[in-house]
């Protein structure tokens, strides 16, 4: 069956996410019949590099060879079993795995399904852990501006976008907003640090104010992915922890997206040396095979709900498909491929190629930025380069660089107007020109009036 076929069956049934379902009137959508490598194919033989990873959560490329391999042996031999009274060689090898690589004092881990219940885990942890310890006032949690955890309702709440926060408003807990230390968002002259230590400043402030009734802090480390790939220096997540642990509240990290090499270190808070209490991990820890998430915490935590059953101190969380025996088989072939091969070294000479081919668009008259973390690389357009003036939202310049994107066989997926790119570590040399070339063109096309 050709492409059209997949898109008549496609339509009288499936209801896409974060999707106007109405703009597929006017844009086909893409069935997809394989993968392999960086590309994806759809049924009439036309290929698309895969520049966003499936949404951030494909490493080592589609059809990965090893963990196909791995995926094939677990299903001859467990496939899913209960894990509340059961246990499995996958996800016992897995939790010691994470243990190993996570930072210092990250003893136990809880399995959950996806990175919006990792979160939901490490809210309700928190919470659930003064309550244990005779605090049931602390009911709130700090975030950061342009923050974004998630779309179950505790993620969501504790995020910052706009558009879902005023939809959802009812239904939200009510989080204590901070300043992101967005180096973005510096005044002219300002170092990023500099910038980064008002906006501490500020979230101190709020430490002072609120300490007695806050559970954590949750923050995404180095790079807020959604919220337009803004990104700040390792040296506030130093004066973050220091200002958690003496004002006596936890640190949550959210490295669902950055988690796994993405800013060129295995997990970003590597780079300020810090552990938080909770580190959530998702997307791409099967190697974006299956969904699975991992919140890993302190045995101290832990010992906080360790007690007789008469108590009632258990963790209420659970999901039918908790530690799945395959999840976690996929999962531990992608360490493994961290281990057999230079993978962060690689990346370090990948990641210079993009930010080399990206620098004269530091000129454009249409850039107001080019960033850059590790393997994650940002282009933000703006009507005026001088005032940093934004496009209209109603304009979807970003669309227009998708749709460009698109036609020249490339898988760019802007947020807003922020192009980016966020590719498989397989990633070649000519692989990275073509997905820069592409987004260069549509960056000029999208940009003119």
């Amino acid at each position: 069956m050709n492409n059209r076929v997949w898109l008549q069956r496609d339509l009288a049934h499936l209801w896409h996410p974060c999707t106007q379902m109405k703009d597929h009137e006017t844009l086909p959508l893409i069935p997809i019949r394989r993968g392999q490598g960086v590309w994806l194919e759809d049924f009439e033989g036309k290929r698309y590099l895969d520049a966003i990873s499936s949404w951030w959560v494909n490493l080592f490329g589609h059809a990965n060879p090893h963990i196909n391999a791995a995926l094939r042996d677990q299903m001859e031999t467990l496939e899913h079993v209960i894990l509340a009274g059961f246990s499995h060689a996958p996800a016992v090898e897995l939790a010691e795995h994470l243990v190993r690589l996570t930072p210092p004092g990250l003893e136990r881990v809880f399995y959950a399904d996806n990175g919006s219940s990792a979160v939901e885990v490490a809210l309700k942890m928190s919470f659930h852990y003064w309550r244990n310890c005779g605090q049931p006032q602390r009911t709130r949690f700090i975030n950061l501006s342009n923050s974004y955890h998630g779309e179950t309702l505790g993620a969501l709440a504790v995020g910052d976008v706009a558009l879902y926060k005023e939809t959802y408003q009812p239904l939200l807990l009510q989080p204590i907003t901070a300043p992101s230390p967005d180096c973005y968002l510096r005044e002219p002259g300002q170092s990023c640090e500099d910038h980064a230590r008002q906006a501490f400043r500020d979230l101190e402030l709020l430490l002072e104010r609120h300490a007695h009734e806050t559970c954590a802090v949750i923050i995404e480390p180095l790079v807020q992915c959604a919220g337009y790939m803004r990104m700040y220096p390792p040296v506030y997540l130093k004066w973050l922890r220091q200002a958690c642990d003496r004002f006596g509240v936890h640190l949550i990290a959210d490295e669902i997206a950055v988690g796994f090499g993405r800013t060129g270190t295995l997990f970003a808070c590597e780079q300020a040396g810090i552990s938080p209490d909770f580190l959530c991990l998702s997307k791409g820890l099967t190697g974006g095979y299956l969904p699975l998430s991992a919140v890993l915490t302190t045995d101290a935590i832990y010992q906080a709900f360790y007690d007789d059953y008469e108590r009632l101190t258990a963790f209420l969380h659970s999901h039918s498909y908790t530690g799945n025996a395959l999840a976690c088989r996929a999962a531990l072939a992608t360490l493994e491929l961290f281990e057999r091969e230079p993978v962060l070294e690689r990346n370090q000479e990948k990641a210079r190629l993009i930010r080399e081919l990206c620098a004269e668009l530091e000129d454009h008259p249409h850039v107001a930025e080019v960033r850059q973390t590790g393997m994650i690389t940002a282009i933000e357009m703006v009507r005026d380069r001088a005032t940093r003036e934004p496009y209209p939202w109603q304009e979807r310049r970003g669309l227009r660089v998708y749709r460009h994107g698109l036609e020249k066989g490339v898988l760019l997926r802007p947020l807003g107007n922020v192009v980016y790119f966020m590719p498989p570590y397989v990633i070649e040399e000519d692989e990275i020109r073509l997905m820069v070339d592409t987004a260069k063109e549509g960056i000029t096309l999208a940009t003119r009036d």
